[in-house]
């Protein structure tokens, strides 16, 4: 498994790859060929599940029944099996291997629209940026809302989401699949089907044919099944394990071609319930079906094998809002994303980041006023001059009454449940006297 490393700092034929510096949560494999998600060991799982009921079959059931057909077609029952299970596993590794279209990320922000604030005291505040944390597309003559995506700094999209598990934005974002390790999206969701309905064929294959085997054993020894079952545990456990199988990929194969029929995504079945509203991606049931299976893939807009100057790795890292409010400021953090359940504004943790935000965006817009260079480095800023490490101080001091305020605020609930224990232990012992 192929760790990143660190970028190279060398000469310019040192310059490291994208899949390098790539910031999302993503393993690469062969330098960058193949892009697996952060769980690509479950693949191999995967993989174990699929090979071993098949290594079983070809050992106690398939080798027994070469001599059972006539004109030599024994053979084709192993033959079957076995080919059948390579597609199927070639099917896996295209869906777990390959940009299931992720959207690169922006160095820096969209341009924001601008505001001016006016503080308590009535005077007007230096200009301020604001990105709209939602936009309305049109899609098909009907609206549709895109949101801002704080990670990756653009705006999503229609039918794209950010996946926690990758960290990245993906396109007609599914879902994300533990069984192979990558999310489903646009570039990888006709193999993901491919692979799922190719695995319930299988499962239905050995499990047909470890029944043509009990029932030969039943008519070569005249005895019942259940004796027959008795001779031969492998089919037994076969029958079983297929059975079971089947219920969950047979199951998932017949809800995608629901899906595929309504042109929606699981993420979208779940979350907007199109049977509630109209769906602007529904093109009829055959449109539907040869979108995703007949137009052609589109290419990646990624080259993780492309060189990239040591610059543009660090400037990822270090690319902040010039003067600008991300969406996220003044709203509850936990509302961000998926309609989570907002978090209490006396959260310290969350607040405090709050407040660092505030601090960085006040920071860069004293930066621009004083014509200084923002973003200095923490060895470049020993070098600054005495007045202007003063100045930023004046920051610090405001992030101190911020949390002196916090302070208080805790401080008032604590004495406020006091007060209450006091009044309840008062009201007993005034009733206990009486």
């Amino acid at each position: 498994m192929y760790m990143p490393p660190p970028p190279p700092t060398g000469g310019a034929g040192e310059q490291p790859r994208l899949y390098q510096v790539w910031r999302g949560s993503n393993e690469f494999f062969l330098q960058g060929r193949f892009i697996f998600g952060p769980d690509v060991r479950s693949v191999f799982l995967t993989m174990i599940l699929i090979i071993a009921p098949v290594v079983v079959f070809c050992l106690f059931v398939a080798r027994h029944l070469i001599n059972d057909f006539p004109d030599s077609w024994g053979i084709s029952v192993m033959v079957v099996v076995i080919v059948f299970t390579i597609y199927d596993l070639t099917l896996l590794l295209c869906t777990s291997g390959r940009d299931p279209g992720i959207i690169p990320r922006n160095s820096h922000p969209p341009e924001p629209e601008s505001i001016d604030g006016i503080n308590d005291t009535g005077v007007q505040t230096p200009q301020q940026f604001r990105l709209p944390r939602t936009k309305e597309v049109i899609v098909n003559g009907i609206s549709v809302r895109v949101k801002y995506c704080d990670t990756c700094m653009l705006y999503r999209p229609p039918r794209c989401s950010h996946c926690s598990i990758c960290n990245n934005c993906v396109e007609r974002f599914d879902h994300h699949c533990p069984w192979v390790g990558q999310c489903i999206g646009l570039r990888n969701y006709r193999f993901f089907y491919m692979f799922v309905f190719s695995t319930t064929l299988l499962c239905l294959y050995v499990f047909a044919f470890c029944w043509v085997y009990v029932i030969k054993i039943r008519a070569a020894e005249q005895s019942s099944v259940w004796k027959a079952l008795l001779k031969t545990p492998a089919s037994v456990a076969l029958i079983i394990y297929c059975f079971l199988c089947v219920w969950f990929v047979g199951g998932l194969s017949v809800f995608h071609l629901y899906l595929m029929s309504t042109n929606q995504t699981t993420y979208e079945n779940f979350r907007y319930r199109y049977d509630r509203r109209d769906n602007p991606y529904n093109k009829g049931v055959l449109n539907n079906f040869l979108e995703i299976f007949c137009t052609a893939i589109p290419p990646s807009k990624n080259n993780f094998r492309a060189r990239v100057t040591a610059g543009q790795g660090l400037q990822q890292t270090r690319s902040q809002s010039r003067g600008f409010m991300s969406p996220s400021m003044g709203k509850p953090i936990g509302d961000l994303e998926m309609d989570r359940k907002p978090v209490a504004p006396w959260d310290e943790p969350r607040t405090a980041a709050d407040i660092r935000d505030l601090e960085a965006g006040l920071g860069v817009m004293f930066d621009e006023k004083e014509g200084r260079v923002a973003h200095a480095s923490p060895d470049l800023s020993r070098d600054l001059p005495a007045e202007f490490v003063e100045g930023r101080s004046g920051m610090h001091s405001r992030q101190s009454s911020w949390v002196q305020r916090g302070d208080a605020i805790e401080a008032s609930a604590v004495q406020m449940a006091n007060a209450r224990t006091t009044e309840a232990s008062n009201n007993v012992a005034w009733s206990g006297t009486h």
